[in-house]
């Protein structure tokens, strides 16, 4: 089978995303690809879902953090943008979305928004709310552990044990 001619071929953009939950979820790339399914489908409807085309090309999430990059057609990254941040909740983990930027090229979208963040995150034990919890720190805040959530948290409100 011969290839398409370079002007008939599809053109698409590469959407750098980041990722964050709070303290301890965890998420696959599995899960984040049919949740954008599931956000072009319920805001876009089928044919614009389609046309849209949200696939996730790289993924990688690691200790409440991550990245990925999503393909979509040329076009339709505004609609795509719309979908992306719809997205508030992934396999039952509260997640935060950010789009960092568009790109023609993969590579473009990692070396200019997605720069591998150097952030170091520990868990350590701090004083919130009178009594001393577990949290994740991370940069001068904290994911504090409460009995059954986290509670967000900057430098001020908390003190190391």
């Amino acid at each position: 089978m011969k290839h398409l001619p370079k002007h008939l071929r599809p053109r698409w953009r590469y959407l750098a995303v980041e990722l964050e939950t709070w303290g301890d979820g965890s998420i696959d790339r599995r899960s984040f690809q049919r949740e954008c399914w599931y956000a072009g489908q319920n805001l876009l409807g089928d044919p614009g879902s389609a046309r849209a085309d949200l696939s996730v090309v790289r993924f990688a999430f690691d200790d409440g953090t991550g990245e990925a990059i999503v393909r979509v057609r040329h076009g339709e990254t505004d609609r795509a943008r719309a979908a992306i941040a719809c997205i508030d909740e992934i396999d039952g983990a509260s997640v935060g979305i950010w789009v960092r930027g568009i790109s023609g090229t993969i590579r473009a979208a990692e070396e200019n928004y997605l720069g591998r963040r150097g952030q170091v995150t520990e868990e350590r034990n701090v004083v919130f709310g009178n009594e001393e919890r577990v949290a994740v720190v991370r940069d001068g805040s904290a994911d504090v552990r409460l009995e059954e959530a986290f509670a967000g948290a900057t430098d001020l409100d908390y003190d190391l044990a």
